[in-house]
């Protein structure tokens, strides 16, 4: 079954917290395409309209764990086949992005806002596999990655300017 050309497969995917709350408040640049949603908790599901799949929750000092993580989502990659992911962070957005983008999918890192110094450490690691490297402090934009863009806080509020959609196109 193909998919419409405008219309994209996206998964969008988080840990808890703080970075599924910003990955929410980017659903007016995902409006009218396919989102699947990833994240480490069931209890999210009440957040979303359309499908969420569930991985492990996990720091970086659980070695054992990382790699379950890392399967869960390369799985799912497999399965959902996007077009892009879109990720807020942390851990399982690290590993979404960097194993998409090895399987040739477009990718859209947006480090957290809770980020006002310095990128997080995922947001430092990731920048070599995103297509679209995003802050949203436009003092920690630079030369090569990451971009600003505006921040989830507002400044991406119409889809139609949304530089997350046009990169994925």
């Amino acid at each position: 079954m193909r998919r419409e050309a405008s219309r994209k497969k996206i998964v969008a995917i988080s840990s808890g917290g703080g970075h599924w709350i910003e990955l929410l408040r980017l659903r007016p640049a995902f409006d009218g395409h396919f989102v699947v949603w990833v994240t480490v908790s069931e209890a999210y599901r009440a957040h979303v309209d359309g499908p969420l799949r569930v991985i492990d929750d996990v720091t970086r000092w659980d070695r054992l764990g990382l790699l379950k993580c890392a399967w869960q989502v390369t799985r799912i990659l497999l399965s959902e086949r996007p077009d892009v992911v879109v990720s807020t962070g942390a851990l399982p957005g690290f590993f979404g992005v960097v194993l998409a983008k090895r399987l040739g999918i477009r990718t859209v890192w947006v480090d957290s806002l809770a980020n006002v110094e310095e990128l997080s450490m995922s947001g430092q690691k990731v920048g070599a596999h995103a297509d679209l490297w995003l802050t949203q402090w436009p003092e920690l934009a630079r030369e090569g990655g990451p971009l600003y863009a505006g921040s989830v806080l507002g400044e991406l509020d119409r889809p139609s300017e949304s530089p997350v959609m046009a990169e994925a196109e």
